[in-house]
């Protein structure tokens, strides 16, 4: 369909094939270039190189682009360079569109003859089914699923009409950790070559895949589909941060304590749009998912990737090497200290070894978000009370309610496995928790319980108290058992201010039990800590976590699990169990998915009467011969635009205003508001996505002066909805263009605020700057992104935006040209086609017509 993958004799980097000691793989060797430059380069840096030696071709990539990259040290945010990455990874929402234009150019290229089969993805594509559904196994899934047959039927015939195309049913996972657990590979192969796995996907966790030294990020629709269908990734050669790691961690932080550490050292080190690498001694105490979970957090301090290397001692001294090009960050991990959060709000954060000293001032502040203003003379208040027939009693502090929950944050199976085998260490020296502490253990899935179950510390947690109560949100929204009589009448006889310690992530005061005034979230090990000890004020260094019927003390210490012996067991008990679980999964199938019938045709065969899946006119009248660029003569500006100008301007993704010119169409299909879902639902349909482009009615046209999503009609100058004066314009063969300002196509990429104005007729936007990404959008489909010349603007020349507009193109149009443009008076216009291969596209009138015609 496009440039093949395969090494060609002609091929500029032949020399440095290499053959594996097994004889039979190849692969390109980067050494033999002999540069002395190469052995300074980070390692995800070499990722970039590999990947363009590999896919030189003299177009997308060029040999000058291989030399940029390996002097890095130079052009680091300043070259241009591309990057090929090894697969795609699509979620179903943006997987939508992408195939929709697949299977519209099959329908494109047969009408000239050539057989739509040849029309496949050349970058391996994965393609989830999860965002649209929701993943339960009720009556209400199974509505779900019949909800969207018409979308399933669709997919499931992709799955079966596309080479290079792996669709993942829907109830198997979540597409983030089927790419962790699942489509992962560390070392891709292919036709006889292996290479460095990488991944751009539309999923905003694809960052996490860093973790496990596979270099990826989250992209666009019309990026992802650009890759797939040959085009690599284009990106300023960024920056490298090292990220040392010295220390050892403390025996009481878990991984969530290191998590959010790193990320509050990164957040405050300034490293926006920059690769982090991390190296150093302290990397080995990180498990697997410490590693992703700190590269998922990449949006937390705006880097782009949080890249940790393949664990070797060869990379971590080649790293070494970089250092003198680089700027490195050292975090000790030292420093990680545990925390919870309380007593009133999650924002007030308490060193666990200052809790008691904290706790304590509380007592003493006035009445407010931490204080409880209790009197000198009552803090040490104790009320002894009868629980089961035996005598105890209760302090300021005391805990009465402990709730381990794994959710959110401590969804991480390393925080559970340390509960667990704290309780198990605990038991087996003689320490107990308090009968008349309401205990309890809410997983958030059935693995949870599955895992802690096979490593055989649920059985210890049971004897604690923490017994299993159900997979909902419970003590958190305050779904927990009424504390004992006694003990509430305890609570108020002394106006205590009493405790309770949960793992979720809501605890503000009263939310537990109104009598429980002090709440603290904490991890699951720590919840089943304060539990033993069965008081906050506590100083777990100098004091004992309890003493056994013995009279021996035992100290957190002395229970508390080492990280080695929690990543041992995560090894061997959980990540197998997942791997076990998904595998059966696989297997098992989808009843519904299995049982869908969907098209065994070679080209997808359109329902007319479809309101979310139909053939969009990106290829109309296509011919084989490129026509040389049109000069847009005569235009009108369809729209007038200020400064900042957002892609959800341009192209909501929100729900479908009932007078909007989308819902009219779906009204014309009989649905009734109820059905209209919502534009990013329908994002299959260019129908109704055309409709929707400048619907926002926080749009700024200067023509109408208020927000709103109209514009005026010029030859007319009638008001109407834009999609109705776009009607107007093409029915009297008028093109258009759009006049903005600054930092137009801002915000998140989306790639219907590109499609959208190709299909209503948009030839070119004349703005002073714009978004990067944006433009890259506006070029892949065929519109021309001009700039003013630095320091003029719509403004400064005057101009009113009702003139009419010529834009004078040349046949032998380059990048960077400048335009002469005259609307009764005469300005200059640069184009921003970066490359001869901007330039190709724009001549094709995108890429989509440019891959499509390359094989007519």
């Amino acid at each position: 369909m496009a440039l093949t993958s395969s090494v060609k004799e002609e091929h500029p980097f032949n020399h440095l094939i290499d053959t594996l000691k097994d004889g039979d793989r190849k692969y390109f060797n980067p050494q033999k270039l002999n540069d002395a430059r190469y052995n300074k380069l980070p390692l995800s840096i070499r990722v970039l190189l590999e990947a363009a030696i590999r896919k030189c071709d003299g177009f997308y990539v060029k040999e000058e682009d291989v030399h940029n990259i390996l002097d890095w040290s130079e052009q680091q945010n300043v070259a241009e360079v591309p990057f090929p990455p090894a697969r795609v990874l699509l979620q179903d929402f943006t997987g939508i569109p992408a195939m929709v234009d697949l299977a519209a150019m099959r329908d494109a290229v047969t009408k000239h003859g050539v057989d739509p089969g040849l029309v496949n993805p050349v970058c391996p594509t994965d393609l989830i089914v999860d965002h649209s559904l929701q993943i339960d196994l009720n009556k209400w899934w199974e509505l779900e699923l019949i909800r969207n047959k018409e979308r399933l039927q669709f997919f499931k015939w992709c799955s079966k009409a596309f080479k290079n195309v792996n669709v993942v049913a829907p109830d198997v996972g979540a597409v983030h950790q089927l790419n962790l657990e699942y489509l992962s590979r560390v070392v891709q192969e292919s036709q006889g070559f292996i290479y460095p796995d990488s991944v751009v996907g539309t999923d905003s966790h694809t960052t996490m895949i860093n973790g496990l030294g596979i270099l990826g990020w989250g992209v666009g629709g019309i990026e992802s589909e650009a890759v797939m269908l040959g085009q690599p990734i284009s990106l300023t050669l960024p920056q490298v941060v090292g990220c040392r790691l010295v220390g050892s961690v403390n025996i009481l932080a878990t991984s969530i304590d290191i998590v959010l550490g790193i990320t509050k050292h990164l957040r405050q080190a300034g490293i926006a749009g920059k690769f982090v690498e991390f190296f150093g001694p302290g990397v080995s105490q990180l498990s697997v998912p410490d590693r992703t979970t700190i590269a998922n957090m990449c949006p937390e301090y705006n880097a782009t990737v949080s890249f940790f290397p393949v664990d070797h001692p060869v990379s971590r001294s080649v790293f070494m090497l970089s250092l003198l090009s680089l700027k490195v960050i050292e975090i000790n991990l030292s420093s990680m200290v545990p925390h919870v959060s309380g007593p009133k709000r999650p924002q007030d954060r308490v060193a666990v070894s200052s809790m008691k000293e904290d706790f304590q001032s509380c007592l003493n502040e006035k009445v407010g978000f931490k204080g409880f203003h209790i009197s000198k003379e009552k803090q040490e208040s104790l009320v002894p009370f009868l629980h089961g027939g035996q005598e105890y009693e209760l302090a300021h502090g005391s805990v009465v309610i402990a709730a381990v929950i794994s959710c959110t944050n401590n969804c991480n199976p390393s925080v559970m496995l340390t509960a667990g085998l704290l309780a198990k260490k605990a038991v087996e020296a003689g320490l107990i928790v308090k009968p008349y502490i309401r205990t309890s253990l809410a997983p958030g899935s059935g693995m949870v319980t599955h895992y802690l179950n096979t490593s055989g510390v649920l059985p210890y947690l049971s004897q604690l108290g923490f017994e299993v109560i159900g997979y909902g949100c419970a003590t958190c929204v305050g779904n927990t058992a009424p504390l004992p009589e006694t003990v509430s009448e305890a609570i108020k006889e002394g106006d205590l201010v009493a405790c309770g310690v949960l793992s979720g992530n809501r605890h503000f005061e009263g939310r537990l039990c109104d009598c429980v005034r002090a709440n603290y979230l904490a991890s699951p090990p720590l919840v089943v800590a304060y539990a033993i000890a069965g008081t906050v004020s506590i100083n777990f260094e100098k004091e004992p976590l309890g003493v056994t019927s013995e009279g021996k003390e035992v100290y957190l210490r002395d229970v508390w699990p080492t990280r080695e012996e929690v990543q041992q067991i995560e090894q061997d008990k959980v990540i197998s169990s997942i791997f076990t679980e998904l595998r059966a999964r696989r297997e098992k199938g989808n009843t519904f998915w299995d049982n869908l019938e969907c098209p065994e045709s070679v080209v997808f065969p359109w329902d007319p009467k479809s309101t979310y899946i139909r053939s969009p006119s990106f290829f109309n009248k296509l011919c084989k011969e490129v026509q040389p660029p049109q000069s847009i003569e005569n235009a009108h500006a369809l729209l007038f635009l200020g400064d900042k100008v957002t892609t959800d301007h341009i192209s909501p993704a929100g729900s479908i205003a009932r007078v909007s010119a989308a819902a009219r169409y779906l009204l014309s299909k009989r649905l009734t508001p109820r059905e209209f879902n919502s534009y990013g639902a329908r994002r299959g349909n260019d129908a109704v996505m055309t409709r929707g482009t400048f619907a926002s009615i926080k749009l700024q046209n200067r023509f109408i002066g208020k927000p709103g999503p109209k514009t005026v009609h010029i030859p007319s100058g009638q008001t109407l909805d834009v999609f109705e004066a776009v009607e107007r314009y093409q029915r009297d063969g008028v093109p258009l263009i759009i006049l903005a300002g600054k930092q137009y196509g801002s915000g998140n990429s989306r790639d219907w605020a590109a499609k959208g104005p190709y299909l209503l007729g948009v030839r070119a936007v004349i703005a002073e700057s714009f978004e990067k990404m944006h433009k890259n959008h506006l070029v892949g489909m065929g519109i021309a992104p001009l700039q003013f010349l630095p320091g003029q603007s719509a403004d400064s020349l005057e101009l009113c935006g009702k003139e009419k507009f010529t834009i004078t193109l040349p046949e032998d149009l380059s990048p960077k040209q400048i335009l002469t443009t005259s609307s009764g008076k005469t300005f200059s216009v640069t184009t921003l086609f970066d490359s001869e291969m901007d330039v190709a596209f724009y001549r094709h009138g995108g890429l989509l017509r440019y891959v499509a015609r390359t094989m007519l």
